[in-house]
């Protein structure tokens, strides 16, 4: 099951920042104004996913599960150590302020949420490995986790053979769905085609080199990004990848400067971002100028943190969510992260759709009235936030989205270049 969301393009470059004004003014216009989400902002998260809870049910901790009277346990399942770190951080750190809210407010069901974290450490057989132990040891009631579509090809048959409930925040090259998983972020075609389409229209791309590290999701990305482009009748000039963690890339950017693409396509995952854009500037490839336009689909705000500011200045990327949305919810939400994790923290869309994992958990156990994985995954279509960061969240079999471009700032967050809005 994946959900649906109403999403933007940004523009991450500094000459976008003169624009912000009638920007905001067209989505202040489109986005609706709700309730905050942290305090007041909190309480009006919880109430919406409060629509459907019931009285306490008696035989919510008959599950098998580590449920008491009292408490439930969950497990957070990320990569806070390896190369995948730098990525995954955020969502750690989302997902335990999303926790600390709700315990906050009573918790789930009369109960109060206890968390065991694992580290999958950038390697995908300690994600089936720490699921295990989560499942069948801990006997948590769900989990929020993994980063990468590898990691959660790992961890999927784990789930599926003892029937556990995994919450997953990235955006994915979709061709899945299972019902052991809830998907908070958006498939590739959601992302791609929209993201394409922008920079053929407002650059006047022809030619894109397309760039990615080596495994399932950028290689199924740049598939769907070769097909398009070509129906476009552009042209794709060079298409390369490079596994997790490599950090020389002087190799392909000099085949970048020979081929002279109107965009440089980049699918480049985790720390090896920090390499990349690093010997990109290095090799004086401007990305404040016309051309070549940098867009990426995998760089998120709260990695610019790691890979600097000043390295990254002038690259589009397009996702549902940048730390510069421009709504009620979302200046909250914003404020209490900041308050949990400090001033100079800057929030991504991963980071963001982690923070909605356990909200949607809440609120699919208190419609079902029972931890019991089969009842929340039955309970869990038709589950709304409308207090959501990103905006209006509504659990779907199928789902339909749209995503935002946006250009990199020295200060690390976006500024604002495109709407758009997608039917949910």
């Amino acid at each position: 099951m994946r959900r649906s969301f109403t999403a933007l393009c940004f523009n991450l470059n500094l000459r976008g920042v003169q624009r912000m004004k009638r920007l905001k003014d067209l989505i202040d216009h489109r986005l609706s104004r709700r309730s905050v989400l942290s305090g007041t902002a909190a309480a009006a998260m919880l109430a919406t996913a409060s629509t459907f809870a019931p009285a306490i049910a008696d035989d919510a901790n008959t599950t098998g599960l580590a449920v008491t009277e009292d408490t439930v346990k969950v497990g957070i399942l990320h990569s806070v150590t390896g190369t995948m770190a730098i990525s995954e951080t955020g969502s750690v750190q989302a997902e335990k302020l999303a926790i600390d809210q709700i315990n906050a407010m009573g918790g789930v069901l009369g109960r109060k949420i206890e968390y065991i974290q694992e580290d999958g450490a950038s390697d995908w057989p300690t994600f089936a490995e720490k699921a295990k132990k989560l499942l069948v040891n801990d006997k948590v009631a769900a989990v929020f986790g993994c980063w990468t579509s590898a990691s959660r090809k790992a961890v999927l048959p784990v789930f599926e053979q003892y029937n556990g409930m995994l919450y997953y925040p990235t955006f994915y090259e979709g061709l899945e769905q299972s019902p052991n998983v809830i998907y908070t972020g958006q498939e590739a075609t959601q992302q791609i085609i929209a993201g394409i389409d922008w920079v053929a229209k407002e650059k006047g791309a022809k030619s894109f080199y397309l760039l990615g590290s080596d495994y399932i999701w950028p290689r199924t990305s740049n598939k769907i990004a070769r097909k398009h482009i070509e129906k476009l009748g552009l042209e794709v000039v060079g298409e390369e990848y490079y596994p997790l963690g490599h950090t020389q890339f002087n190799s392909v950017i000099n085949k970048i400067k020979l081929k002279k693409p109107d965009v440089i396509y980049a699918i480049v995952v985790g720390g090896s971002n920090v390499a990349f854009y690093k010997q990109l500037k290095a090799a004086g490839i401007d990305m404040t100028k016309e051309k070549p336009v940098l867009l990426t689909i995998s760089v998120t705000e709260d990695e610019i943190r790691g890979i600097g500011g000043e390295n990254i200045e002038g690259a589009y990327a397009a996702m549902k969510y940048f730390q510069s949305l421009d709504n009620e919810n979302n200046a909250e939400f914003v404020k209490s992260f900041k308050e949990m994790w400090g001033d100079d923290i800057v929030i991504g869309d991963v980071t963001q759709a982690a923070y909605l994992g356990p909200w949607l958990w809440k609120a699919a156990v208190e419609k079902a009235g029972s931890f019991d994985i089969d009842k929340v995954r039955l309970a869990s279509p038709g589950i709304e936030l409308t207090t959501a960061p990103e905006g209006y969240v509504r659990v779907h079999e199928i789902t339909t989205c749209g995503p935002r471009p946006g250009s990199a700032l020295p200060s690390r967050t976006a500024s604002t270049s495109w709407f758009t809005r997608r039917p949910t």
